[in-house]
């Protein structure tokens, strides 16, 4: 029988080896940057979707600190060939540093993999038909690869987008711009709330290519989570996952099984997450030549982790600050009831703490005056249920102290 999450964390409690060892939080020999020239040649790769094409199986994820020209190169350097930005990253400036890098580096573009997002400004899927020629012209380029309407959720679009998934309408715009020819895919990105629905909706619609989700590492086999994605892959939609790692950014880099496979803890939440082979990708924001490292080493010595790895990477993720809603089943099975936008708020707080990314604070002005309201009783429940013991009532406070004009 499985442990529990209370159990495993009294064991962690007890335990005189693992927490000291946790606590010093060394990065491994293998994370740390090399001073011999990096692998230049492709990552491994992943088919996007059954018949979509093959993708690296990490990509260089649009909002990072370094961002630049220079560091896209640094990427390529290291094998990366799948670019990931959007319309509202650094204000816009992530799409224009991805087309300098190809104003510099033309010959490349035909074997990159070049995604970009775009909201829908108060509208609806016809926005990316709206704004595709601005894209392609910012990014230098002819084509994208993929095309995302940005962040669908009910707060920015409503409860009818709720349907745009399986509509005509989207489905109409969808075919537009691949016939075209000026994006070849064309899905959507998410992280809200309503996840669940919006994939379960996809999936009855099966016209999109391709989707970018926040990937619930922990999630239960055969639970909702695990349903949906079954549905979308039967379906033949491309399967990316993002947020993964960012509830676990501060995780304690060492745990003693995890050295004897020769693995960080990030390494190995990597390896657990392309140990579900409907993933075909994962977007990461590498903020730094240690983590491109440590990242791209990951993806070159990839192989399914073992059941006492998997149990290790628990154990260090119990044990660590977890600063945002990971997306786990508790929040799924009590969040519905509580009208405070803890998902969303919890990762802006995070954008603007951890990234330093001001446009957070926009993004929080848009939420409903109802999703800002909140009683400390339901999120202070919330906390205790939360295995994670994820603090949403100091993190309603800091948003409010960050972001209330």
């Amino acid at each position: 029988m499985k442990d529990s999450p209370s159990s495993r964390r009294s064991f962690l409690k007890s335990s005189v080896a693992i927490p000291a060892v946790l606590a010093a939080g060394h990065t491994s020999a293998q994370a740390k940057p090399s001073s011999t020239q990096p692998d230049s040649s492709p990552l491994p790769t992943r088919k996007l979707g059954p018949d979509g094409p093959g993708v690296g199986i990490i990509s260089m994820g649009g909002l990072v600190r370094p961002h630049s020209a220079e560091y896209l190169e640094k990427s390529w350097q290291h094998g990366i060939r799948y670019f990931d930005t959007a319309r509202r990253y650094r204000g816009g400036q992530s799409e224009r540093n991805v087309g300098e890098w190809i104003e510099q580096y033309p010959e490349k573009r035909k074997d990159l993999f070049l995604v970009t997002k775009e909201p829908t400004w108060g509208g609806g899927p016809e926005d990316l038909l709206k704004s595709i020629d601005d894209r392609l012209r910012i990014l230098n380029t002819d084509y994208l690869d993929l095309f995302f309407l940005h962040g669908i959720g009910l707060d920015e679009h409503g409860r009818d987008s709720l349907n745009w998934p399986k509509s005509d309408r989207f489905r109409k715009v969808a075919d537009k711009l691949k016939e075209s020819g000026k994006a070849r895919m064309v899905g959507f990105s998410c992280h809200d709330g309503a996840l669940l629905q919006y994939l379960n909706a996809a999936a009855d619609g099966g016209f999109l290519d391709a989707i970018m989700l926040q990937y619930s590492t922990f999630f239960q086999k055969g639970d909702e989570f695990d349903q949906a994605l079954d549905r979308l892959y039967d379906a033949g939609i491309g399967l990316i996952s993002m947020k993964e790692m960012r509830p676990f950014a501060r995780m304690p880099k060492q745990h003693p099984e995890l050295e004897k496979q020769n693995l960080t803890s990030h390494q190995a939440l990597l390896h657990k997450v392309w140990s579900d082979e409907r993933i075909a990708s994962i977007c990461s924001a590498m903020d730094n030549d240690e983590q491109l490292v440590e990242n791209t080493n990951a993806a070159r010595s990839y192989r399914s982790i073992d059941s006492e790895a998997r149990q290790a990477l628990e154990e260090v993720a119990m044990v660590s600050p977890v600063p945002m809603c990971p997306g786990c089943k508790s929040c799924r099975d009590h969040g519905p009831e509580i009208q405070y936008a803890f998902r969303d708020i919890s990762r802006y707080v995070n954008y603007y703490e951890q990234d330093g990314d001001v446009s957070a604070r926009e993004l929080y002005a848009k939420l409903s005056a109802k999703s800002k309201s909140y009683k400390l009783a339901e999120l202070e429940k919330l906390r205790d249920r939360c295995p994670y013991k994820v603090d949403y009532p100091e993190i309603a406070r800091r948003a409010e102290r960050y972001f209330r004009v």
